[in-house]
């Protein structure tokens, strides 16, 4: 996994900045209830998303457990950050109205326990939003999909969208119509791709057992075009309501 208290620095810059968090936030709030007051947004990261979905009147709250993702956050939601483990929220049973975690669930090996722990601080009546298959979201089908694609590993997601409909169930949580959102900016060069194999970016799939990330990337570099950015990726979110 990444470092994230070294990327907060660049976090933003490199992940499609305000057009991406814009086309996240939009989404989330397609698939808050209405009458919904409070929203935790776990794993907030630096808050660009988070922010912009407490301005619909929503009071919401960003948590995550990197110092210096949260450092920033706070500036966006003076007074509403918590570091904390997805997994243990200082939170009571049935304190929200609405979980979110974007971009979060691919990361990590304990899909099950964020999901538990969603369930636990949701109301009768609230919601989930995560997003799911989130990998598959940036395969586009493009010249560098084509080279990536057979080096997948065979290991199964972890937010793989049936597996976390299955978490969810165990515990109350019902499936809800979900949504897409576009990752704008996010669209990949060669020469970025190469750059991201080689910083780990793309360790939640990558086998290198299979190949050497030294042979993908001389493939990659060898494409044409190598500055030019190719389609955005298409991410998926899930709805989880919990039962009354």
């Amino acid at each position: 996994m990444l470092d994230y208290e070294a990327e907060a620095a660049h976090y933003d810059r490199t992940r499609g900045g305000v057009p991406r968090a814009d086309a996240a936030a939009e989404a989330v709030l397609r698939l808050v209830p209405p009458g919904a007051r409070t929203l935790l947004d776990v794993a907030c990261g630096t808050g660009i998303v988070t922010e912009r979905l407490s301005r619909t009147g929503l009071r919401v709250y960003g948590a995550d457990a990197a110092h210096a993702m949260l450092r920033t956050a706070a500036g966006r939601l003076p007074g509403r950050t918590v570091r904390a483990d997805a997994r243990r929220l200082p939170l009571p049973d049935a304190s929200l109205d609405a979980v979110s975690a974007v971009w979060l669930l691919h990361l990590v090996s304990f899909a099950p326990e964020i999901v538990a722990e969603a369930a636990r601080v949701l109301r009768p009546g609230g919601v989930l939003i995560a997003t799911v298959d989130k990998d598959a979201g940036h395969d586009v089908g493009s010249d560098i999909d084509a080279i990536l694609r057979p080096h997948r590993s065979a290991a199964v997601a972890s937010d793989r969208a049936d597996l976390i409909t299955r978490h969810a169930a165990l515990h109350g949580l019902d499936p809800a119509p979900g949504t897409h959102f576009t990752g704008h900016g996010q669209g990949s060069t060669p020469r970025d791709a190469v750059r991201k194999l080689r910083a780990g970016y793309f360790a939640s799939w990558f086998d290198g057992a299979t190949t050497s990330s030294d042979a993908l990337a001389a493939a990659l570099a060898a494409l044409p075009d190598q500055d030019r950015p190719r389609d955005d990726p298409r991410y998926r979110l899930a709805a989880f309501v919990k039962r009354g």
